[in-house]
């Protein structure tokens, strides 16, 4: 089974919709300060955004690992179990940031301002999701998802 990274690097569509609107950058793995886990369990960071955040597997092992979003200000929360699930989160909801009540209406307004700028967005994000071999969730599955693991299986990786 072919790596998802190794996916995204040979299929320039799926790039570029993860670099924008995804905001996810393979190219921007360096965080600006260093990030531990208070478990002492490894952190390896892997891709950025353009805010200086950076995403983070957890611990040992693959692209199954859970992953840890910190931004530039401090701030770092568990957002997927895996980069198949981040991945499914930035092709659906790349405006997951703003989602401060991961609500379906919150998400709406968001959603129409990205649309706004990008009315291709959701061919763009199937030809994406194709390329990557992902099925995608619904918008209220994934930013269900989201709040499960930021708020449940994240307190295991402060």
């Amino acid at each position: 089974m072919q790596s998802l990274i190794t996916a995204i690097v040979e299929h320039d569509e799926a790039a570029d919709f993860l670099a924008w609107p995804g905001d996810f950058d393979l190219d921007r793995g360096d965080h600006v300060e260093d990030v531990h886990l208070a478990s002492g369990a490894a952190l390896e960071g892997f891709a950025g955004d353009g805010a200086g955040g950076t995403y983070f597997f957890c611990g040992d092992g693959g692209e199954e690992r859970p992953v840890l979003y910190a931004d530039s200000e401090g701030g770092a929360a568990l957002v997927a179990m895996g980069l198949p699930e981040l991945l499914q989160l930035l092709l659906v909801a790349p405006w997951w940031r703003g989602c401060r009540a991961f609500s379906a209406e919150e998400s709406r307004e968001l959603a129409a301002e990205y649309v706004e700028d990008m009315p291709d967005l959701e061919v763009r994000r199937d030809r994406a999701a194709a390329a990557l071999g992902l099925d995608l969730p619904t918008e209220s599955e994934v930013l269900a998802r989201l709040r499960e693991v930021a708020t449940e299986a994240g307190k295991d990786f402060l």
